[in-house]
This record gives structure tokens, C-alpha cells and sequence, in this order.
């Protein structure tokens, strides 16, 4: 097996599993477990994993996001929450701005109930979602195409919403602290930045899980948006005065 293959393999287990053991991969694919950790440090490198004592794992941290095709798998029921939760904002005849993430991409599925609608995105997922549907005029984000956020990024897509203006822009973040939005990789906070600016709401929307946890770049402080979207409000969080939506309750 050429080595592109065999790391693509690898990638497809992580996606499915979450997790890989060196050993087992060295066993799996007939060679070294030296080659299988150039294997590892050639994926590490290309940010799509993070190597652990014995193996690697697709799990996000501080400084790495998972890829788009496992995320997409996790947490179905609280995407959904949040996509309903947020869809209540919307109105028909709106323009709305989407960004990246398997969140988001739960939220862009369910736009047609909203239709007429214009969307702005620069998510795959919902480009190929709602490209054959009556009453939703699309606007794709061009760009640098990333596999890992199955998104586009760059000065183009950034050029391109310096143009545009939004009712509603929502954002999703990994990570929520003291405060402030988060997240590992700063050519991904670019964009979203030039996002908030081009919407007249801007809603950010945060798993629950993702409460208290940081990551290494500052996307921005929960002042900067209009209110907070998440599936469950977690124990003793104080939104300090932003609008704060679940499915189950209204404005705290």
C-alpha cells in the first residue's frame, strides 16, 4: 500500500473511531512501527490529529480541532437543539450568514423551513445541502478549501463578506472561558471575525460541553455578540447580561 493510502486509512479509522493504537496499525498494514509513527508525524503535522503515548487520537484540544467527518458524527441530538433554537430567530425573506462546523451545518439543513431565505456560507456541508432548493438564494463563500473543516478560508472568502452584509451571522465556537470564545487555529478566527462584521445579529452557538474550556486564540469576549445559543445552559453560568437561548427556555 502506497503511503497516501495508508494514511488515508488511518484518517478513516480515526473518523471512525476516534482513536488508533500504533501497534494495531503496524499489525493492520504489514509494517514498522517506525514507519507507522512517520505516518503519525506526517498527520500531526498537517494538523489532522494529535499523537498520544502509544497511538493518536482525532479528539480536540487546546491547540487542535477535530476533523469536520467526526464531529459531524458526535453529538447529534444537541446540534439539533441548537439548529431549532436558532431557527426561531429567523424569519422569511432574511439574509443569514453561516460559518464552518458540523453544528452549523445541522442549522443550514434546516433552513428550508424558513424559505425564502438568502444564506451565505462558507460550509461544504451546507452548500451541498441546500443547492437544489426552491425559495433559498445561495451565496458560496469562495477560498481556500480545507478537507479537515470542510470549509473555505482565506483573504478571498474575507474580501468577499467586506462586501456583504447579513441580518443574522452565526458563529460556533470548540470552546467557551471566562468570558471569551476560542479557538485552536487562527486562519479559522479570520474568517469568522470578518463574519461578525458583516452581520447585523451576530449569535454565537456553544455546546454545552464546550463550557469552559479554552483553546489557543482568542476569536473574541461574549460582549461582541448579540447572544448565546447553546442546548443546555451549564450550572452557574452567568451570561452577564447576553441573551442566553435553549431550546427550553427564553432570553435569561
Amino acid at each position: 500500500m502506497k503511503r497516501e493510502d495508508r494514511q488515508q486509512a488511518i484518517m478513516d479509522l480515526l473518523v471512525a473511531q476516534g482513536a488508533v493504537d500504533l501497534d494495531d496499525l503496524a499489525s493492520r498494514f504489514a509494517v514498522s512501527r517506525m514507519t507507522i509513527h512517520r505516518d503519525l508525524d506526517d498527520l500531526e503535522t498537517a494538523g489532522l490529529l494529535r499523537k498520544i503515548r502509544g497511538g493518536a487520537t482525532i479528539e480536540a484540544g487546546t491547540r487542535f480541532e477535530s476533523d469536520f467527518r467526526y464531529r459531524e458524527r458526535q453529538g447529534g441530538t444537541a446540534k439539533a437543539r441548537m439548529a431549532q433554537t436558532a431557527l426561531d430567530l429567523i424569519e422569511p425573506g432574511m439574509t443569514v450568514l453561516i460559518n464552518d462546523g458540523s453544528t452549523a451545518a445541522a442549522l443550514g439543513r434546516a433552513l428550508v423551513a424558513k424559505r425564502p431565505l438568502t444564506v451565505i456560507t462558507n460550509n461544504a456541508a451546507i452548500l451541498v445541502a441546500l443547492r437544489d432548493e426552491a425559495g433559498i438564494t445561495l451565496i458560496a463563500l469562495g477560498g481556500v478549501y480545507s478537507p479537515k473543516y470542510n470549509a473555505y478560508f482565506g483573504r478571498l472568502t474575507e474580501d468577499a463578506l467586506a462586501n456583504l452584509r447579513a441580518d443574522l451571522v452565526f458563529i460556533s465556537t470548540p470552546a467557551l472561558a471566562d468570558g471569551a470564545a476560542f479557538h485552536p487555529e487562527e486562519s479559522v478566527i479570520a474568517t469568522k471575525r470578518a463574519m461578525m462584521r458583516a452581520g447585523g445579529q451576530v449569535w454565537l452557538m456553544v455546546n454545552h460541553a464546550r463550557f469552559g474550556h479554552s483553546a489557543l486564540h482568542k476569536l473574541a469576549n461574549l460582549s461582541a455578540f448579540d447572544g448565546l445559543i447553546t442546548d443546555t445552559a451549564p450550572e452557574g453560568f452567568d451570561p452577564d447580561g447576553l441573551p442566553l437561548l435553549t431550546p427550553k427556555e427564553d432570553c435569561a
